[in-house]
């Protein structure tokens, strides 16, 4: 499996953007203000299936977490929000800083059910420049 992430992280065409980037500082780029940097390094990136996989599950981890933030957040007013609200933000703030560490360091980390979708949308579609 090594080689496989190996073989997927230096398979960057640098002839396809206007940049030249290690793919794993663009992985982790994703993270940064997820989902919106994930849309753009995923509509940037064509052939990096590492960088697009990371791209792909930073949109479904922000939506996601968004969500869970909007509902711990309507559940205030029956007040298990009032502790579950504190708690979801803190366990969303280690999940962005762990993915975007394991991006750095050139891991594909998967998370449960949204890691498969990001990965079968990453490494199943392969957008051609037109």
């Amino acid at each position: 499996m090594e080689t496989n992430q190996t073989n997927t992280i230096n398979s960057i065409n640098p002839q396809t953007k206007p940049y030249e980037m290690d793919p794993n500082i663009e992985a982790a780029m994703s993270y940064l203000i997820t989902p919106i940097t994930g849309v753009v390094v995923l509509v940037t990136e064509k052939q990096n299936k590492f960088v697009r996989f990371h791209a792909m599950q930073s949109i479904i981890f922000g939506v996601s977490a968004f969500a869970i933030i909007k509902i711990a957040k309507a559940l205030e007013i029956i007040l298990i929000g009032i502790i579950l609200g504190p708690v979801a933000n803190i366990a969303i703030a280690l999940l962005w800083l762990t993915l975007m560490w394991k991006a750095f360091n050139k891991i594909e980390y998967e998370l449960p059910i949204l890691g498969r979708v990001a990965k079968d949308f990453a490494y199943k579609n392969n957008f051609q420049q037109q």
